[in-house]
């Protein structure tokens, strides 16, 4: 009861179930059930575990926001469970704790067994060792696999500086390579579409791509031909790959097989200085990264925020990033009414101008003409402004069409603001 009303008290949610599970020796505690690429709840995974766990598990096809595939096995590791007798009880140890059952056998490491990460599902008494000598074994073996046919033109790949090939063939490959055979060649500079590159060559078919445009564009148009060494990654016939969303597909692609024709040969990575912003090409406002060097901005990329654009962003909004560089954008202010000429450094001039009208402005005298494109702070102001003099305001309104996704019919970022 609150002030003498009687309030509905709602059920408190149930708890969270949570099972043990030691990694690398480690004991922690993590949740039985944890939503998937659509949040709906589904049972631990290894590599999620690992994850709370501090412990990084390298993977490639998986992606937290799409449907698990399992097919490049770079997440497999060495896993025991608990061993159970005829009774179906715990064998347990002479001090008295569980006997552990591992994947592959201590006094033969080469008999690697292990499980992908990505897609298997933890249970109570599990024991996961990312780190051991098996599972580095594996990892080498999957890494020199992939090489294997892997063109080594990482100083002219735009991927190069963001490159998990790279990244991984560091952190957890050999040094050298025993493959002397021909390595088989596949097509290069390939049109997808108006905006994506395709180098075959440097694909390593982890199905990202074609997860991403089947379940999360609902545009089925990418897909592997050929078998084997020969497979390839190619739109569908007589189709071009360009809906709204192509670009996305870059940003997920982990090698430089898919490369964005706009952004590509344009600027190295490293060199870009990322800024966390708001995409203003429409009412979305979704949350982006801009990479600009020295006043120039050459690309922006989605940043993830589950509650408005989750990790991706439309092309439309992706590519409207010229126009702050635009030679033909007003840089000068300057009019007859306000007795100041158009020239640089005019600003303060014209600015004072327009505040001594305003002070001898009589109420009901003043009308605001307002863009929707302005941050929400200079609307608030005008919005004070406005009601000072009892003004008329309004603002240009830029309606287009929306699509499934993201991308919003009202192309002003703050028409409510």
């Amino acid at each position: 009861m609150s002030n003498g009303v009687l309030t509905e008290q709602k059920p408190a949610p149930p708890p969270i179930e949570k099972i043990k599970v030691k990694i690398d020796g480690k004991e922690i505690e993590v949740p039985k059930m944890m939503p998937d690429w659509q949040g709906k709840l589904q049972a631990t995974t290894m590599l999620q575990a690992c994850e709370l766990a501090g412990v990084e598990v390298p993977h490639y096809c998986y992606h937290p926001k799409l449907p698990v595939a399992g097919n490049c096995r770079m997440c497999l590791v060495e896993f025991g469970t608990p061993m159970m007798g005829p009774d179906r009880k715990p064998v347990l140890n002479p001090d008295g704790t569980p006997k552990i059952a591992r994947s592959v056998l201590p006094y033969e490491p080469t008999s690697a067994r292990g499980a992908i990460a990505c897609a298997s599902p933890i249970s109570p008494g599990m024991e996961i060792y990312p780190s051991s000598p098996a599972t580095k074994q594996m990892r080498e073996g999957v890494l020199e696999y992939l090489l294997i046919n892997h063109p080594l033109d990482c100083p002219i790949c735009d991927q190069a500086g963001e490159c998990k090939l790279q990244e991984y063939s560091v952190d957890y490959g050999k040094a050298s390579s025993r493959f002397a055979e021909e390595k088989v060649h596949k097509p290069k500079q390939v049109n997808l579409g108006p905006r994506v590159m395709l180098d075959d060559e440097r694909c390593i078919l982890c199905s990202r791509c074609i997860r991403f445009t089947k379940d999360i564009a609902k545009d089925d148009a990418l897909g592997f031909v050929e078998r084997g060494s020969h497979s390839t990654l190619t739109k569908f016939p007589g189709k071009n790959f360009d809906n709204n969303y192509t670009l996305n597909t870059v940003d997920i692609c982990p090698v430089g097989a898919l490369t964005s024709k706009d952004f590509r040969f344009q600027m190295r990575v490293w060199f870009l200085k990322e800024s966390k912003s708001i995409c203003t090409s429409c009412g979305t406002g979704c949350n982006i990264v801009m990479g600009s060097r020295e006043n120039k901005v050459y690309r922006y990329e989605p940043r993830e925020n589950d509650a408005v654009n989750s990790c991706w962003m439309c092309d439309h909004g992706r590519l409207n990033y010229k126009w702050i560089n635009r030679d033909d954008r007003l840089t000068k202010v300057g009019g007859s009414k306000l007795n100041v000429q158009y020239q640089d450094g005019a600003w303060s001039t014209a600015l004072r101008a327009v505040s001594d009208a305003l002070k001898n402005a009589a109420t009901g005298s003043v009308a605001i003409i307002a863009s929707a494109r302005q941050t929400n702070e200079e609307l608030y102001l005008l919005k004070k402004l406005g009601k000072k003099y009892d003004a008329l305001t309004d603002s240009v309104g830029r309606m287009d069409k929306g699509d499934h996704l993201l991308l919003n019919a009202d192309r002003n970022p703050n028409t409510t603001g």
